[in-house]
Order: C-alpha cells, then structure tokens, then sequence
C-alpha cells in the first residue's frame, strides 16, 4: 500500500512524500493509489451532484438547496472516503492538490499522471452516474458556476483563496512529519466545509477541477471553466510554495 513516507530518515526530517519512490514498489503500487483516487473523486462528485440537483428546487422549504445542508454534505463525504481510502494511499480527491505535491517534490511524475487520470476518470464516471440516477435528468446545478452577478475576477478570486487554505491544509495534516496523518480526513472534510459556507454563494467553491470537469462533461455544459480550471491550481500552487519554503524550511 501507499503511504506518506518520510523524505529522509533523520530527526530534522520536516516533511512527507506521497508515493513510494526508493521502495522497490512495482506496477500495483503504483496503480492502487491511482485507483483509490478514482474511487474516491467517483464518489465525492456523485454524491455532491446529487445533493445539489435530487428532488429539484422545492426539496428545501425556502425553495434553494440549503447551504448548511450542502457544505455538510460535501465536507463529510470528503471525510469518510479519505479516511476509508487511508490503508490504500494518501488521496487528495483533487488533481490541483496532486500537481502541487509533485511540483513540491511530493510525488513522482509516474504517480502523479497515474493519480490525475484516476480523478478525473472517477469524477467523469460519477457525473454519469449521477445523471443517471436521475434517469438522465438535467444535472445542471451540481456544475459549479458563477452566480449572477459574480465576474470572472472575483470568481478567479474565490477559488484560489479557497483552494490556498484548503491545500495549507493538507499539507499541515499530512505533509508535516509534526502532524498526525490520522487526522487527515477529518481536517481535509472541515476545510471543504468551510469553504463550501463561504464561497458557495459566490462560485459554488469548487476548489477542484475535478469537481467540475465530471459534471460538466456528464451533462455537456461547461459554465465559467477557466475559473474552476486555474483558480483552485493557482490557489494550490502558491500554498504548496508557501509551506514548502517557509513552514516546512529547514532549520
């Protein structure tokens, strides 16, 4: 299986990696993580759909999707599948967070090609399923989008500070050889909570290309895309800078 391993053995160690470079690993340790992230992006993207579009606008009594009801929803799925998936590998459910462990030295571009593909495979399969849990029915409003009014800037905005404080912490959970990793699932939900309370009026907090890539692709609308494209890789990015040069220097 795939854990975090450290980068080197000694006490001043300040940091994990995300695959198993050094480790003699062959082919399936290669291939499971990628297949857990599959697993994992399937489900988020399908239950999320779901509870943003089942049961139409009238599901909640003052006619929209509760915003409480949606951030808790995405934040405990996030929650239970990274902690289900843990004993497999160390997944991100999100192709921005995995560029940026490879960019920080995290992960190997093998694993990383191999953990992108599975995402967005999962998310493209569970828009499908999705939709046809509603018996191909309009899916529309899982597809994050700009609300009205919100342009492209502010939107671009959004998603980068989310995504920023989302990848601060998974680094701080998982990547800091300090932290417990245990925790990583919990802390990765809450974060998506959290952004979901804050920025879903405005973007629908995204926070992942993922996440819009499979609904997208499933009903064939592709509202606002650069947004939810590089916002949450820019976002990631400078987070993943951040902590690699600052947070996790070397003393």
């Amino acid at each position: 299986m795939t854990h975090i391993i450290a980068r080197d053995t000694g006490p001043r160690a300040r940091h994990r990696t995300f695959d198993d470079r050094g480790t003699g690993g062959g082919p399936v340790r290669v291939l499971m993580p990628a297949v857990a992230e599959a697993f994992g992006t399937l489900g988020l993207t399908y239950i999320t759909v779901l509870v943003l579009t089942a049961g139409g606008p009238g599901l909640f009594g003052n006619g929209t999707k509760n915003l409480l009801a949606v951030a808790l929803a995405q934040g405990l799925t996030v929650a239970v599948l990274v902690s289900a998936t843990a004993t497999v590998a160390s997944v991100t459910l999100n192709p921005a967070i995995t560029a940026t462990l490879w960019a920080t030295g995290r992960l190997s571009g093998v694993q990383t090609g191999c953990n992108v593909t599975g995402q967005f495979t999962g998310a493209i399969v569970g828009g499908l399923l999705a939709r046809a849990s509603l018996a191909g029915g309009d899916i529309a409003g899982g597809i994050p989008r700009l609300r009205p009014g919100v342009a492209f800037g502010q939107g671009a905005l959004v998603e980068t500070l989310l995504t920023f404080l989302l990848v601060s912490v998974v680094l701080g959970t998982e990547a800091d050889y300090r932290a417990s990793g245990r925790l990583a699932g919990l802390s990765m939900g809450a974060a998506i909570a959290m952004g979901v309370l804050a920025g879903g009026p405005l973007t629908g907090a995204a926070m992942n290309p993922a996440r819009w890539v499979g609904p997208a692709l499933a009903q064939g609308s592709f509202p606002n895309g650069w947004v939810y494209l590089l916002g949450p890789l820019a976002g990631a990015l400078i987070a993943g800078l951040l902590w690699q040069h600052v947070f996790l220097r070397r003393r």
